[in-house]
């Protein structure tokens, strides 16, 4: 069938889309992809099937490519739009916009020129891995992507050995592994955790255990899929002396001896004089 027309107000939206079913939308949703002037998304392939799926017309509608490699380009031609006064929808490839998505920078651009914005919300991929993990959701931290390299992704997750809330990170099968074996290293191996695996989609998998367990069953397997690592809740820092290494290696790079000794005992909790020992010994090495 084909969606109803229906006039909005000018404006930049910001629509959720399905994480992989289709029929995870809203109808509001639809009714401002039917209606709005122009639409920018993620990815243009995506939207349009999405669209075709629900009987939207595109029309001779502009579809502009919005991403993290030409968000500067592509965002002057959509700010112009709304000072024409014409309604601009920006959509994601999947999920809510703004959660680890290229939108910031143009919800921010038009909050900043002083134009009305607004959101259709929806899907969002840390929220359904968390109501279906089984782990504490009365409070939790959403930390988005890791860093890619070992000594920074300890040094990130050591911030949150203490944080008494369900973590929650997105991360690529490629480093699902690495992360999981650097994680139980800083967390401690008995700390539970679940991995969830292309939610909503044909291959749905909840996989839950230890970090200690699940960094061995991913060790050797890389997965298929959009990826969510949650993580229970902490009770105080647990690190080994090799992470805590890494960490004033890192940070040696960065800083000073004393400056790197202090951000060190601050993220994992030892003392700071410990610290700076261990600092100055690596110093010289």
């Amino acid at each position: 069938m084909n969606w109803q027309t229906r006039e909005i107000a000018p404006g930049l939206y910001l629509v959720a889309t399905p994480l992989g079913n289709a029929r995870d939308i809203t109808l509001r949703a639809l009714d401002l992809l039917a209606g709005a002037d122009v639409l920018a998304a993620e990815d243009t392939r995506s939207l349009r099937r999405l669209m075709e799926i629900h009987g939207v017309a595109l029309g001779d509608r502009p579809l502009v490519a919005y991403h993290d490699h030409n968000g500067d380009r592509a965002r002057p031609r959509l700010m112009a739009a709304l000072e024409a006064g014409q309604s601009v929808v920006y959509a994601s490839e999947a999920g809510t916009p703004l959660i680890s998505d290229p939108g910031f920078d143009l919800m921010r651009a038009a909050l900043q020129a002083g134009y009305p914005c607004t959101t259709a919300p929806g899907a969002t991929a840390a929220v359904a891995a968390l109501t279906l993990s089984g782990l504490p959701s009365d409070r939790f931290l959403f930390a988005g992507f890791l860093p890619n390299s070992a000594g920074k992704r300890k040094t990130a997750l050591a911030e949150f050995v203490g944080v008494p809330a369900t973590l929650i990170f997105y991360e690529s099968p490629k480093r699902l592994g690495a992360m999981l074996r650097d994680a139980a290293g800083v967390f401690g191996p008995d700390r539970e955790a679940v991995v969830c695996r292309e939610l909503t989609k044909k291959f749905e998998e909840r996989c839950a255990g230890t970090l200690l367990d699940l960094s061995t069953k991913y060790a050797d397997e890389t997965p298929k899929g959009e990826i969510v690592v949650l993580i229970d809740r902490g009770v105080g820092a647990v690190t080994d002396q090799a992470t805590l290494d890494e960490a004033l290696q890192d940070a040696l790079t960065r800083m000073s001896v004393k400056d790197a000794a202090s951000e060190v005992s601050k993220v994992f909790g030892v003392p700071r004089r410990e610290a700076y020992q261990r600092a100055m010994a690596l110093g010289k090495n």
